[in-house]
């Protein structure tokens, strides 16, 4: 079976327009992903998991060979196209399911999805490629446990479906988008917009919620004048005015909770960081880079018709932080009851066992 993959098409055009429009009425949204690379290889991938209800996140390791049921399009298990796991995974699950929503394999390959409720869709299922098509929720477990580089993930997934299968957990269909980054060097994100496949390469590797990918993308091109650079006074006549302070060179940076300012925010911080570092100090350094997006508890209340609340009136607030090392393949989480970090690393369990273990957070 032949996919078309669609890139840099009509697609990009028509939503550049309609998701413009509806930031007007746009809720404030969730998380905030980014990597950093290191000047010995290295890469570290950070992500903030936010959402109106609590998703009960546990800390989960799947071993190699471990068998996946797929779920069809109608919602039942079986139906779909099923796999044994060639990769071990680690990461972190909601409401203690066997699916992962963040995480990164023992190859190196990492990312999460990120709620997009307000663009992504996903694909119709011919009659008789159901057994060849996967859950939405199902999207990142199926990557992170049967490639290693982003570009195997281009090729295979122009070949299988991801249907528009309910999730009641979740209060119907998970829309979402999926950031990915590998050992290598490679960065994509993957959307399914209007029910295509979407996968652009990330340049800048930021990520966050609606709109798409390249409307991100067009957008940061109006912050070309910020830096971490300090401007020199302004001088009028022979007199001076300074700024206040140090940092006027990102003054006019935006500040709120929306998620194209805090792109933004993210790619300018992660364009302004000093490249010729170690792993380690780029992994303390994507920590404090992730601190900027901490949603406190109280400063976002949505209601329950938002896609981002979870079918609920609930605040939204940062539920748990990641920060994964893609060279020395650590995986560490701190949740929003104890800053205490969890690290979880493919030498603390069975990389052949035959069962899924899923460990409390920290609290």
């Amino acid at each position: 079976m032949t996919r078309r993959t669609l890139t840099r098409s009509f697609v990009q055009t028509a939503l550049a327009c309609a998701t413009g429009l509806a930031l007007l009425a746009q809720p404030a949204l969730a998380c905030t992903s980014l990597v950093l690379a290191a000047n010995d290889g290295g890469r570290i991938y950070g992500r903030t998991m936010e959402f109106g209800i609590p998703l009960h996140s546990q800390a989960m390791k799947m071993p190699r060979g471990f068998a996946n049921v797929g779920i069809g399009p109608d919602g039942t298990p079986g139906k779909g196209k099923s796999w044994n796991s060639k990769y071990a995974v680690i990461g972190a699950n909601v409401f203690g399911m066997p699916f992962y929503v963040d995480g990164m394999n023992e190859a190196g390959l990492a990312g999460g999805m990120l709620n997009a409720p307000n663009t992504a869709q996903y694909q119709d299922v011919p009659a008789g490629q159901e057994a060849n098509s996967i859950a939405p929720q199902q999207l990142l477990t199926y990557v992170l446990t049967n490639f290693a580089t982003v570009g195997e993930v281009r090729e295979a997934l122009g070949k299988m479906y991801v249907s528009n299968a309910p999730m009641k957990a979740w209060g119907g269909v998970p829309r979402a988008h999926m950031t990915l980054h590998d050992a290598a060097g490679g960065s994509i994100v993957v959307e399914y917009l209007g029910g295509q496949l979407v996968i652009n390469d990330n340049v800048i590797g930021v990520m966050t919620n609606d709109p798409a990918f390249t409307w991100h993308l067009a957008n940061i091109g109006n912050y070309a004048n910020l830096s971490g650079l300090d401007k020199k006074p302004l001088t009028v006549n022979g007199h001076t005015f300074p700024p206040a302070s140090s940092g006027n060179g990102l003054h006019g940076i935006p500040g709120s909770m929306l998620s194209p300012d805090r792109f933004v925010r993210a790619s300018l911080y992660v364009l302004n960081t000093p490249t010729d570092a170690t792993t380690d100090v780029q992994k303390a350094r994507v920590w404090h880079i992730l601190n900027n997006f901490d949603i406190p508890y109280g400063s976002i209340y949505l209601d329950a018709s938002s896609g981002y609340g979870g079918g609920a009136n609930a605040y939204e607030f940062t539920e748990w932080t990641v920060v994964a090392d893609l060279k020395n393949k650590t995986y560490s989480i701190r949740s929003f009851e104890n800053p205490q970090i969890m690290t979880l690393d493919f030498k603390g369990f069975d990389l052949n066992g035959k069962t899924v273990t899923n460990l409390p957070l920290l609290k």
